[in-house]
């Protein structure tokens, strides 16, 4: 009997329900992440008050380029999170779990680094939205957010070479905005590609093929 091919949809709910599992593990993760986020936020509010010098931020005028920093932020967020949810959601499960492990590490630096913004900064950000303010904290700082998560969306999405460039892109153009705008020390922008270089690395193991993903199937096939 010859077989009827699969609609788009059907094979995307099918991708969904083999990996509900993942999915399902990598939200609790997303879960106490972001939980952790905002506690690590309220602290570093109440005691970050070192603001030292920085040498290319004297060098550099203050610009502001809020709407720049603001909305394409929230545009690659946007992206990064929608594009395995429409186009590979058998990967569902790693983009989740990257996001919610990038932010679990900056959490940890954040707590470790009680810094407050550098003096000049531009604050409040213009053009920013009460979603964006919500979700905003003045001294989480180290590192940069603004640069590291288009730069995980460059590093996951190696399939799709316009959403890289797009990615690595929105990366730069950020990181320059970050800094003519005195949000962030210099150091907080040039870490960031190293640090988003190792969740990146870890992530992969702990939610790829070798290892949520390996585990979970295994198990499967062994209840079968």
């Amino acid at each position: 009997m010859k077989r009827v091919p699969q609609s788009r949809f059907e094979l995307w709910k099918r991708g969904i329900f083999d990996h509900r599992q993942q999915i399902t593990l990598s939200l609790f993760f997303a879960a106490t992440a972001f939980v952790l986020s905002f506690l690590s936020g309220f602290y570093v509010e109440r005691v970050g008050n070192s603001s030292p010098p920085d040498l290319i931020l004297d060098y550099l005028p203050v610009v502001d380029l809020s709407i720049l920093y603001v909305w394409l932020f929230m545009i690659t967020l946007f992206v990064f999170i929608c594009y395995p949810l429409v186009y590979q959601p058998t990967r569902i499960h790693l983009m989740i779990g990257m996001l919610s492990l990038f932010t679990l590490v900056r959490s940890g630096f954040v707590v470790l680094t009680h810094l407050s913004m550098p003096a000049g900064a531009i604050t409040p950000l213009t053009y920013s939205p009460a979603l964006y303010d919500l979700f905003s904290f003045t001294n989480y700082l180290f590192f940069a957010g603004h640069v590291g998560l288009p730069f995980l969306g460059f590093l996951l999405y190696t399939h799709n070479y316009r959403l890289r460039f797009f990615m690595l892109t929105s990366s730069i153009v950020l990181a320059f905005s970050a800094l003519l705008m005195h949000r962030h020390y210099s150091i907080d922008v040039l870490s960031a590609y190293f640090i988003t270089y190792g969740v990146y690395r870890i992530g992969n193991y702990v939610f790829g093929s070798h290892g949520l993903s390996s585990s979970l199937d295994k198990h499967r096939t062994l209840l079968r």
